[in-house]
């Protein structure tokens, strides 16, 4: 039986050490966190629950098929809850805009703002629709590592004019400044700047109305959890508490890994859910990347970095949603300072998650759990996080306190942080960049990383870095792609590698 070594276990890593398993493959997965998940992990405090990354989980037929694949329910494993509200915007006035539910309802919220906005909705979410089922149904689980694949696919990605940004194409159909703003968020949740990002991600609006915002109960944790006992179940070797400290090449391909430790595991392919510009600058030696080298990789353009507070309170807030976004005075202004000035802003916005207003087993009894995260400049700012790390925490908490959250500091306990400094030493995220790399139409698709590494044989990336890009269901997505570059186990000793290919064409005899 052919061997499959996984470095990495957050969404990415899961998916295909499951999907690779389904094809036959014995599978071992590696992890330096004491916990599966990456950057999903769960942090306890008392009897407070927090999940430290991913809470918006949409595209739930993604997670029900890694279960499918052995003929199990997901529904055994864990409850994903649909949610009424999907995000409560709040603006700097005080108003506030529900997003989710029917698109009737959506409509008679725009109808408080502006009601000649409605008619633009409906186009808008018609044009993301379109994208939708080129962008994320035909083009999301395709490889891009050859050029020819994004030669063919660009006629119908011009066509869609891909090349504008998010907030352009929202600008075109939305008019009111505030609505403009509500309906060029999405972008935020997977690291990329409205005004710079492609607007294939315009798609995002039609999967959450297709299929709806979740929540699983007991947290994005509990949903780790459940695919870890799937894991077990069929057989997948699982190392925590284990660094990778060198990709192991022979004569152009990939065949283990060295651990921190000094041991060495061989495989006959690895699969690799980290940030990709880490991974080629520090697991793998110069000599074997023509393609990536570390000039390549700091010219790249880099998602924002993340700032996230953890807390608990000893009163609950009834009227705070589910998901709660918190806007600031500014928006172009401080997505500006955050992206291209590389400067931290008097001004900040914040995502807020209330998970205790869907779960409340999350939190005591009377009391909620809550995250705010705000989006902050990557480490290319030369920011001093342990400076300015308490003076932010301090302000985030004062904004809350005089606005949805009153009384926060009389009721506050358990209150920690994490900083762009924390995701690149705990999650080796290059310049501590939440999301690695930004969603620009320059860097997607073929100009992302590849999922089949370019000068590599039998080396392979899944996660938020590669194609399609980040985000549950694009990390998900990126497992998927394996499914057309690797064979089924009973095919791989057919497997030709062309040495002389920079693409390393793999042909699987059937």
């Amino acid at each position: 039986m052919p061997t499959a070594l996984v470095v990495g276990a957050g969404f990415g890593g899961i998916a295909a050490a499951l999907r690779l398993r389904a094809r036959g493959y014995q599978v071992t997965v590696i992890d330096r966190a004491s916990l599966l998940g990456g950057r999903a992990q769960v942090f306890r405090r008392g009897d407070f629950v927090f999940d430290a990354g991913p809470t918006v989980i949409t595209a739930p037929f993604l997670i029900d098929e890694l279960f499918a694949l052995f003929g199990r329910d997901s529904r055994d494993y864990v409850e994903l809850k649909p949610l009424d509200t999907w995000y409560r915007i709040r603006f700097p006035d005080g108003q506030q805009f529900n997003y989710g539910g029917s698109v009737d309802d959506t409509l008679a919220e725009i109808a408080r703002f502006n009601p000649a906005d409605c008619d633009g909705y409906l186009r808008l979410v018609e044009t993301s629709r379109r994208i939708f089922e080129v962008g994320f149904s035909q083009l999301a689980h395709q490889p891009f590592h050859r050029f020819s694949e994004m030669l063919k696919q660009l006629p119908r990605l011009l066509a869609l004019r891909s090349y504008r940004t998010v907030y352009g194409l929202v600008a075109a159909h939305i008019k009111h400044p505030a609505l403009r703003q509500a309906f060029s968020l999405q972008p935020l949740l997977v690291g990329g700047n409205p005004f710079d990002t492609t607007s294939i991600y315009v798609l995002i609006h039609y999967l959450e109305r297709k299929w709806g915002v979740h929540f699983a109960m007991g947290g994005t944790g509990a949903l780790v959890a459940g695919l870890g006992r799937l894991m077990t179940e069929v057989g997948i070797d699982i190392r925590l508490n284990e660094t990778v400290s060198e990709i192991l090449i022979e004569q152009g391909d990939a065949r283990g890994v060295r651990l921190e430790n000094g041991q060495q595991l061989s495989a006959d392919l690895v699969v690799v859910n980290g940030d990709p510009p880490y991974v080629y600058k520090h697991l793998i030696p110069a000599q074997h990347r023509r393609q990536w080298s570390d000039k390549r990789i700091e010219r790249l353009r880099y998602s924002m970095g993340l700032f996230v507070l953890y807390f608990g309170t000893t009163r609950q807030y009834p009227d705070v949603a589910h998901h709660t976004i918190w806007l600031g005075q500014t928006y172009k202004k401080l997505l500006k300072n955050i992206f291209h000035r590389q400067v931290l802003s008097d001004d900040f916005s914040l995502y807020l998650h209330r998970p205790t207003a869907t779960d409340p087993s999350m939190a005591p009894a009377g009391c909620d759990s809550f995250y705010v995260l705000s989006p902050v400049p990557n480490l290319q700012s030369g920011i001093d996080w342990e400076t300015e790390g308490p003076r932010y925490q301090q302000r985030i908490v004062e904004a809350l306190h005089n606005t949805i959250l009153p009384g926060l500091k009389e009721h506050l306990v358990h209150d920690f942080t994490m900083t762009p400094v924390d995701f690149k030493n705990n999650y080796l995220s290059h310049w501590g960049t939440g999301f690695s790399i930004a969603p620009l139409f320059s860097q997607s698709a073929y100009f992302r990383f590849h999922n089949r590494a370019d000068d590599i044989g039998r080396l392979y990336f899944v996660g938020a870095g590669t194609h399609p890009g980040a985000g549950v269901p694009g990390v998900l997505s990126s497992a998927k792609v394996l499914d057309s570059l690797i064979p089924p186990a009973h095919q791989w000793q057919n497997l030709s590698h062309a040495h002389n290919d920079r693409n390393h064409r793999v042909t699987a005899a059937g």
